[in-house]
């Protein structure tokens, strides 16, 4: 038989915020670090997913309010170009 190659299933992602400590509580992102945020967006101006992201829950929450903050304050765009 013939053994299927494993691509990175094995690999546990990362929260780009937390430490090796854990997620430092309580979880804020800052809304005016628009160039950390853009990452997190789509071209379409759509949040990323927890999956996608690489995420931990409590920073995805604060990422989507400091997203929603950028976008009322016209520091980013609702919807992409």
């Amino acid at each position: 038989m013939v053994e299927k190659k494993q691509l990175g299933k094995n690999r546990k992602s990362r929260c780009r915020f937390c430490t090796k400590e854990g997620c430092p509580r309580p979880a804020f992102v800052d809304y005016k670090d628009v160039t950390s945020l853009k990452k997190l967006v789509t071209s379409q101006g759509k949040l990323f997913s927890r999956k996608r992201s690489g995420l931990c829950a409590a920073y995805q929450r604060a990422v989507s309010v400091a997203v929603k903050r950028a976008r009322f304050l016209a520091l980013l765009p609702y919807v992409g170009e």
